[in-house]
């Protein structure tokens, strides 16, 4: 599998885990809706600069307007709608261990509507994370309420988001993120500042630090998942960034000095053996490669043989065209590797 796309999904699960923490403190003071506007517009900030150095021009918008409205929509605005008024209804403890069901909501969609190939050892990983997480989320008080329906909608709706954004390959993952973190942030924000307003014990610094915490915690986070996401695919990257939730105990531990519990030690071994077994779920068969034109960051390899005018070496981005190409090697589904079997 590819280590560098391993690398930034894990990366992307330990800013998102060091974010929850971050987050929950700034909720005492930030009403639910305004906290995400903010977290949101974070985000966008944080890819402001990248975005603003190269804009996305006006036929990769042209090609990707589809895939983009549907992560907006589902990822941004629906999604969050959802796990607020299901939040609403139903128990923390419920909602903790229901929201694990993005990851199998991912993978599921992966599979069946986008054709994504798992094989067993990913099936296998999939159980053990989530499992891990009902570990280290049950509460054996928790009942299941009415509003479960809600925030399993609000998964589907993030696994749908995940599939398409990690398909999305002629706009830079920061022009993603920034449409994500403007469109979604203004709503949150417009709706949280027109129900409940700023929030009585709301001051200059939570405002500052819900935005630090949304450009790494979010912005950062989901530039590099979906980096990770074209290099793995959706299912392995989403399986990876799975593990966000132990990295917020080991967090809870280390620096709030937390008590470590049985359970958690228990389900952080769980998650971890779960993402070994993910790393070898690659697969090996002779496959043809269409002819294609796209713009993704790439490295110079056996898919990617073409010229400069100038000598370049390692990572770089543009528009490139592959042509026919039959061989075997060990694949995973990612932006050259979405046939069918």
């Amino acid at each position: 599998m590819n280590q560098r796309g391993v690398l930034r999904c894990l990366l992307a699960a330990v800013l998102f885990g060091a974010a929850a923490p971050a987050a929950s403190e700034l909720a005492d003071s930030l009403p639910a809706f305004t906290l995400a506007g903010l977290l949101y517009l974070g985000a966008a900030l944080a890819v402001a600069p990248s975005t603003a150095r190269r804009p996305p021009t006006g036929d990769a918008i042209g090609r990707e307007w589809k895939p983009v409205a549907l992560a907006v929509f589902f990822g941004g605005a629906v999604g969050p709608v959802l796990l607020m008024a299901g939040l609403e209804r139903t128990g923390a403890a419920s909602a903790s261990i229901l929201l694990n069901t993005e990851l199998v909501a991912t993978v599921v969609l992966a599979a069946v509507f986008f054709r994504e190939h798992l094989g067993p050892r990913l099936l296998a990983s999939t159980v053990l994370i989530t499992g891990a997480g009902l570990i280290l989320a049950w509460d054996s008080g928790a009942g299941f309420e009415a509003g479960a329906v809600l925030i399993l909608a609000a998964c589907v709706a993030w696994g749908i988001d995940n599939c398409v954004t990690a398909k999305i390959e002629h706009l830079a993952p920061g022009h993603v993120v920034a449409l994500k973190g403007v469109i979604a942030g203004t709503a949150n924000l417009a709706i949280g500042l027109t129900t409940t307003g700023w929030g009585a014990n709301t001051g200059f610094g939570d405002v500052a630090g819900a935005l630090v915490v949304g450009a790494l915690g979010y912005g950062l986070s989901i530039t590099l998942w979906v980096k990770g996401a074209r290099e793995l695919g959706a299912a392995r990257a989403q399986v990876l960034f799975a593990t966000a939730p132990f990295i917020g105990v080991a967090i809870a531990w280390t620096i709030l000095a937390e008590p470590i519990t049985g359970d958690e030690v228990l389900a952080g071994a769980i998650a971890a053996l779960g993402v070994i077994v993910s790393l070898r779920s690659g697969h090996l068969h002779e496959h043809r490669h269409s002819p294609v034109e796209h713009d993704h960051e790439h490295d110079h390899d056996e898919h990617h043989t073409h010229l400069h005018g100038e000598v370049v070496t390692g990572s770089h981005s543009h528009a490139h065209r592959h042509d026919e190409l039959v061989h075997a090697h060990p694949h995973v589904p990612d932006l050259h590797h979405r046939h069918d079997h």
